[in-house]
């Protein structure tokens, strides 16, 4: 299978192809993976579509990772691959590392990953672990905060997010004031601040649905 058709194969289920590598020892990708794809939402209709889903009515928990299961776990079998996905450990799928070999994710000024097109609103849904050696794209180079004026560092009102890593105390408590209302009805302000994620095109229901499972 050729990249482009896999990439028009997801892009069916409004998934993008994120990043893939050819993994070698130390990667910790599944035996016999010869590429291993990571798997992300396509924006800007990626909410509309999987909140139509069954996953999403049925009223039952974890509506999005049921979704990326039963959506993802499916492409796998039809190619003959494994699929791994990012929750549902210990042990967790090291979906960092992988980003980061993809050449399309780095870590961000404020410590979090930063995707070439997807910004800071990056998030992996699943991988395919293929058997097949595809040849990929060359990747972008150059993280895309080399260039930037980095918004980020400055747009958290509590500084929860710095180069020095993530104080989630910090970050919970301002969620459970009223000027942190905003931040879990549209997404964090550090996400939000990021050019690219401006660009990206995530649906602030879709950051407020995530914001309510990281802070009930």
């Amino acid at each position: 299978m050729e990249y482009s058709a896999l990439r028009a194969r997801v892009s069916a289920h409004h998934l993008d192809i994120f990043g893939a590598f050819h993994p070698g020892p130390g990667d910790d990708a599944p035996a016999g993976t010869e590429t291993l794809v990571l798997l992300g939402p396509r924006e800007p209709e990626f909410w509309a579509h999987v909140t139509a889903e069954p996953e999403f009515t049925d009223r039952k928990p974890d509506p999005m990772d049921r979704w990326s299961r039963r959506v993802i776990g499916r492409l796998a079998c039809d190619l003959g691959a494994k699929a791994r996905f990012p929750f549902g450990g210990p042990p967790f799928a090291p979906f960092i590392r992988w980003a980061t070999r993809t050449g399309r994710a780095w870590t961000s000024p404020v410590s979090i990953l930063v995707h070439d097109t997807a910004g800071l609103m990056v998030s992996y849904r699943g991988a395919l672990a293929l058997k097949q050696r595809i040849a990929l794209p060359e990747p972008p180079g150059a993280p895309p905060c080399e260039t930037c004026h980095k918004p980020c560092l400055t747009a958290c009102p509590v500084s929860a997010l710095t180069p020095q890593g993530y104080d989630t105390t910090a970050c919970h408590a301002y969620l459970d004031s009223v000027q942190g209302e905003t931040c879990l009805s549209a997404g964090c302000a550090v996400r939000r601040a990021c050019p690219l994620s401006q660009s990206y095109g995530r649906q602030p229901a879709q950051s407020a649905f995530h914001m309510r499972s990281f802070h009930p």
